[in-house]
């Protein structure tokens, strides 16, 4: 993880650079905006990764002489199959078309996207996928 901290921060001073020589040359604020906050997120990232690396211990990719198979073992535990994400993309779809067309439709969008993240919090508490 040192060295995802150390790419997202030399990208952080990377983008600020280019938000002062965007501002200055432009004299555009909306660009300029986007990019201060996008070099406020990647310092967040890095700043993240990095002091998550001091606390963990050293992985392969931190090791200059490790080997592809050294990193392999179980990554985590990944959902087979879910239709709780279908759910919540049409009740997002349908809320940002309520934006559009009219507030209305997030009367309609509302209970699908609780009914979405409801199945998707408590999808391995019943049914088959039970004890997994």
């Amino acid at each position: 993880m040192k060295i995802q901290g150390k790419m997202f921060l030399w990208l952080a001073a990377f983008i600020l650079i280019m938000a002062i020589v965007y501002g200055v040359w432009s004299k555009e604020p909306a660009g300029t905006t986007a990019l201060f906050l996008a070099f406020g997120l990647s310092v967040m990232i890095g700043y993240y990764l990095a002091f998550t690396a001091r606390r963990i211990d050293a992985g392969a990719q931190d090791n200059k002489d490790a080997d592809v198979a050294d990193d392999a073992g179980e990554v985590g535990f990944f959902s087979p199959h879910s239709w709780q994400p279908l759910a919540l993309a049409t009740g997002g779809a349908l809320a940002f078309l309520g934006i559009i067309f009219g507030w209305w439709l997030l009367y309609f969008s509302a209970p699908i996207i609780l009914i979405g993240l409801y199945g998707w919090v408590f999808e391995y508490y019943r049914g088959e996928n039970q004890n997994q």
